[in-house]
C-alpha cells in the first residue's frame, strides 16, 4: 500500500488553530455556553469557505476533500485541548472545556483528543493529500472509519450518561454534523473501488490449496484470535467489544480457514483502526491521575496491564498487515478452480 504524502497547505491552514484558539480564550462572551456553540459554528463554517475558495478543483474532484480539511482543523482544536488538560500548555482552550463540552476532561476524553489529534490528524493529511495527487486512499479511509466510529460509540454514551450527563452544553448539538459527515464519508469510501492486486489466477490458485498447517502466519492469526475472544469476554464490561469486536474474531478466523472470503481484508481494516483506538484510549485512561482511584490500575500492576492489552491492540494491525500484503488467499478463486466449485456446493 502507497503512503500518499501529505496536505501542505491543509496543514498550514488547520495550524490556525492556535492562534485563533488562544485569542478566543481571552473573549468574554465565550464564557456563555451559547456563545461557544455560536462561535465554533461561526469558525467551522469560515474555515470551510476558506478551504473551498483555494481549492474548488480538489473539492469538485472529491468533497471530501473539504470534509478532511476541516477535521484537521477540529483535530488541532482536541490536541491543544489534551495538552491544556494535562498541564502541558495553557491558555487555549479552558473557554471550551468549561462552557462546551466538559466530558473531554475525563481521562477518557483527555485520550480521545490525543488520539484524534495525532493520528487522525495524520490520516486527515495523508488522504487530502491522495485527493490532491488523485490517488487512492480507500485503506487509509477504512482504518479512519473504524477509528472514528468507536471514538463516537464511546463519547455520545460518556456524554450522555457519564459524570458530566447533568451538565450537557449546547456544543453537545455540534456533534450531530459530527457523527453524519463521517457516516456519510464512510459510504463514499466503501464505494471507492479496490486497488487492483498483482495476484495472477495461478497465483491464487496455489496459495488457495494449501492447508492451514502449510500457512503458518495464518495459524499464528488465528491462536491469537482465539486468546483474544478469551480476553474479550473476561473483559466482558466493555460492551463495544462484546457485541462487535468479538463476533468479527469468530469470523476472521473462518476467513483465515476457508478460501476466497473477500470481505476480510477491508473489514480488518475497519477493526484494526477501531480497536487501535480503543485500547489507547482505555490504557491510558486506566492509568491517568484523572481517574478515580478505585478504577485505576495499581501502580504494581502496571507492566501486566500494559503488556496484555498492547498485544490484544497489535494483533488486529498485524492481521490487517497480512490481508493487505499478501490477498491471494483471500480473493475470490477464478472459475473452473477447485475451490470456486467448494464455493458453489
Amino acid at each position: 500500500m502507497d503512503i500518499p504524502p501529505l496536505a501542505g497547505k491543509i496543514a498550514v491552514l488547520s495550524l490556525g488553530a492556535l492562534p485563533l484558539s488562544y485569542a478566543l480564550n481571552h473573549v468574554s462572551a465565550l464564557s456563555y455556553p451559547l456563545g461557544v456553540v455560536l462561535m465554533s459554528a461561526l469558525i467551522l463554517g469560515l474555515f470551510f469557505l476558506a478551504i473551498y475558495s483555494l481549492s474548488r478543483g480538489d473539492i469538485y474532484y472529491d468533497p471530501l476533500y473539504a470534509v478532511f480539511a476541516v477535521f484537521a482543523f477540529t483535530s488541532v482544536v482536541d490536541l491543544l485541548i489534551a495538552l491544556q488538560e494535562d498541564g502541558y500548555t495553557s491558555g487555549f482552550m479552558e473557554f471550551y472545556t468549561k462552557e462546551g463540552e466538559p466530558y473531554l476532561r475525563t481521562a477518557h476524553g483527555i485520550f480521545i483528543c490525543y488520539w484524534d489529534g495525532i493520528v487522525h490528524y495524520l490520516l486527515y493529511l495523508a488522504m487530502a493529500g491522495a485527493i490532491r495527487k488523485r490517488k487512492r486512499y480507500r485503506n487509509l479511509g477504512l482504518y479512519w472509519l473504524g477509528s472514528f466510529i468507536m471514538s463516537i460509540l464511546v463519547f455520545l454514551p460518556g456524554n450522555i450518561l457519564g459524570k458530566y450527563s447533568s451538565e450537557t452544553r449546547p456544543a453537545f448539538f455540534l456533534t450531530i454534523p459530527y457523527v453524519l459527515v463521517p457516516c456519510w464519508a464512510g459510504l463514499r469510501v466503501f464505494n471507492q473501488t479496490q486497488a487492483p492486486t498483482c495476484c495472477t489466477s495461478n497465483m491464487v490458485q496455489e496459495e488457495q490449496r494449501k492447508g492451514l498447517l502449510q500457512r503458518p502466519v495464518d495459524l499464528g492469526l488465528i491462536i491469537y484470535l482465539v486468546f483474544a475472544a478469551f480476553f474479550t469476554l473476561f473483559r466482558g464490561l466493555m460492551l463495544a467489544n462484546m457485541f462487535y469486536v468479538l463476533p468479527f474474531y469468530g469470523l476472521a478466523a473462518y476467513a483465515l480457514i476457508f478460501p476466497g472470503c473477500s470481505w476480510l481484508p477491508d473489514w480488518t481494516l475497519v477493526f484494526a483502526g477501531a480497536i487501535g483506538q480503543a485500547q489507547f484510549s482505555h490504557m491510558g485512561a486506566s492509568m491517568h491521575l484523572r481517574t478515580p482511584f478505585t478504577y485505576r490500575v495499581p501502580e504494581d500492576a502496571w507492566t501486566c496491564f500494559f503488556v496484555s492489552n498492547l498485544l490484544y491492540a497489535l494483533g488486529p494491525q498485524l492481521l490487517a498487515c497480512r490481508c493487505l500484503w499478501w490477498p491471494a488467499f483471500f480473493l475470490r478463486p477464478p472459475p473452473g478452480s477447485p475451490a470456486h466449485h467448494k464455493k458453489q456446493h
